[in-house]
């Protein structure tokens, strides 16, 4: 017969395992598992600060977008793990164009898109991975994509 005390310990022990495998945590004790989970709640919160600020300072921006630009596109960049670059754009309205513009700013900075998906019917929705040339990739950060994404979008608004 299994006592009580060896129940809780079995889903204490399931539980951290769940715990290690949603933080993507390599630890093998208990401590270092609960200390990888409090980093990646860290790096989340930064994370989501970061996306606050870019909604902030693209809603600030949209006052000065022209006519049918009313709305920016919402973008962000992250860097993968196996050296490429996680993009995503969101738009309320449909821009026409945009993508060309982004693809040509992905190709002057060397980056191949390994996988997408586009939508542009009634708004604008790209998410794109993007690496795969390893040197290209080396010699520039998420935010050098970020602010190349952001020069195409005004590329893009003053050709229109």
């Amino acid at each position: 017969m299994v006592s009580r005390e060896q129940h809780r310990s079995a889903a204490l022990y399931e539980k951290l395992q769940l715990l290690r495998s949603v933080t993507n945590s390599r630890a093998v004790n208990d401590t270092s598992i609960i200390i990888d989970a409090s980093n990646y709640i860290k790096e989340l919160k930064g994370k989501v600060e970061r996306l606050n600020q870019d909604i902030a300072s693209s809603q600030n921006s949209t006052g000065r977008a022209k006519n049918h630009h009313q709305q920016l596109p919402v973008v962000t960049v992250e860097a993968l793990e196996n050296k490429g670059f996680l993009v995503n754009m969101l738009s309320q309205s449909s821009c026409p164009g945009l993508l060309v513009f982004v693809l040509e700013a992905f190709e002057e900075l060397g980056l191949n898109v390994l996988e997408a998906r586009v939508s542009c019917k009634d708004t604008f929705r790209l998410e794109a991975v993007g690496g795969d040339n390893v040197q290209a990739v080396e010699n520039i950060d998420a935010e050098v994509v970020k602010q190349a994404v952001f020069q195409a979008i005004r590329n893009w608004i003053s050709s229109t």
